[in-house]
């Protein structure tokens, strides 16, 4: 369910604080953050957050898009590495014509050979 407009978006009060003083110094730097439930608001254009994703600090460089979304969204928590049935059918898959190439392919018949010391 989405949040009611009468409460508005919700931010972190001393992430905003730290926006508001950035705004009003002319200065950009990263804010590093944990607050990823924190909705990105238009105050927050230009600057970089650096997000905690549990483990490090992913930099999210706020653009027009991201206005309305969480920090969090942009500073995924799991890395994917792929199903085990992909990645089994493509490393056979790519490794099977390249052995089958080389060893397996039909050959012209060779041309007799003579015996050693026949005329």
């Amino acid at each position: 369910m989405a949040r009611s407009v009468k409460k508005g978006p919700f931010v972190d009060g001393y992430l905003m604080k730290k926006v508001r003083a950035m705004v009003e110094s002319g200065e950009k730097r990263v804010v590093k953050t944990w607050s990823r439930r924190s909705t990105i608001t238009p105050d927050m254009l230009g600057f970089t957050f650096a997000v905690h994703n549990g483990r490090k600090f992913i930099p999210v460089f706020i653009t027009e898009n991201a206005v309305g979304h969480k920090l969090g969204e942009f500073a995924p928590t799991r890395t994917f590495h792929g199903h085990s049935g992909d990645r089994k059918g493509k490393v056979e898959g790519a490794a099977a014509p390249a052995a089958a190439g080389a060893a397996g392919a039909p050959r012209a018949p060779a041309a007799p050979r003579k015996a050693p010391g026949a005329p």
